[in-house]
């Protein structure tokens, strides 16, 4: 578990008003929770792009090109996108409108991103298929077929491989003009193979109907070069795409703790006993806590400011 705390309590003789104004501008950031999110749901999308290479979501998951402990443990503020001479209230609300931007992003990218994978599968469910409706860009060539011809024209078959031995004998007569020992073997999957055959154009009706009387399956296709280059960039093309007024007054000291999870009750105990003494309430609470059979929690209230960061952005672990 990589857990962080942020906290931050005033110096010594700091004012009671300035405690209680850290806490008005800190009562101001609960949207905190709503950039905590937007992140999540990145790091979660990130994951589910990556899908096969999970293992390299981890080194993907950068802050400023670097790790995220790395990150923390040297954040440095970036004065020029948030000026401390600015309140709280404005600091947050440029925050606030910067994640709502990164989720807008977040949201049409992923949307690019699933029309991107749809279009894909789409075309790999055209490569993958049965012989009777698969793509046969990648199966057929050029010298496959009889071009550029005013009365001959190359036809192609899907024969079961059970019927192999029958349409090497009968194919030459399912229509009158057929080119003799024109037909060659191009393909084959499981459970069938894919034929061509030459014959003169005025035939191909009848040719089309004896096929079908014998279960063979006459695909329609006409071999263009520049569509099958076009149908090849695009697939080439998908694969590679699936494959970014006053400030806090400076008495104040902040610290991050990274705290071991088998002492993280003992380190709270410790904080809390070394600065409950900026919060009247805290010794109400002490009191209340040592009430026999009393038993209230302080979930989520400490006499300074806390803010918990979670680096395990994701639920899985790699």
């Amino acid at each position: 578990m990589t857990e962080f705390w942020l906290i931050s309590a005033p110096g010594e003789k700091t004012c009671q008003q300035t405690w209680d104004k850290l806490m008005v501008a800190t009562t101001r950031t609960n949207n905190l929770s709503v950039n905590n999110n937007v992140v999540k749901k990145v790091a979660q999308y990130m994951a589910d792009v990556l899908e096969d290479s999970r293992d390299k979501v981890q080194e993907n998951l950068l802050a400023n090109g670097v790790d995220l402990v790395t990150y923390i443990t040297r954040f440095q503020w970036d004065m020029a996108k948030y000026p401390i001479k600015q309140s709280l209230k404005n600091i947050s609300e440029i925050i606030a409108k910067q994640a709502t931007q990164i989720d807008n992003d977040l949201k049409a990218r992923a949307s690019a991103y699933n029309n991107l994978k749809g279009n894909l599968q789409n075309l790999e469910r055209k490569n993958a298929g049965s012989l009777l409706t698969r793509s046969l860009a990648d199966i057929v060539k050029k010298e496959d077929f009889v071009l550029d011809s005013e009365y001959l024209i190359t036809m192609l078959v899907v024969v079961p491989k059970t019927g192999y031995a029958d349409w090497q004998k009968t194919y030459e007569t399912l229509a009158e003009m057929v080119v003799p020992r024109s037909t060659k073997l191009l393909f084959e999957d499981n459970d069938s193979g894919l034929f061509s055959v030459t014959l003169f154009t005025k035939a191909i009706d009848d040719f089309k109907h004896k096929a079908r009387e014998n279960k063979y399956t006459v695909r329609d296709f006409q071999y263009n070069e520049e569509e099958l280059k076009a149908d090849k960039e695009e697939m080439t093309r998908l694969s590679t795409d699936k494959k970014k007024q006053y400030g806090l007054p400076v008495n104040f000291q902040a610290m991050l703790l990274q705290p071991n999870k088998k002492n993280m009750k003992k380190l709270r105990e410790v904080v809390y006993d070394l600065y409950k003494h900026l919060d009247s309430s805290a010794a109400i609470i002490d009191a209340v806590m040592d009430i026999p059979g009393l038993n209230l929690s302080q979930q989520e209230y400490y006499p300074y400011v806390y803010y918990k960061i979670d680096c395990n952005l994701l639920d899985f672990k790699v």
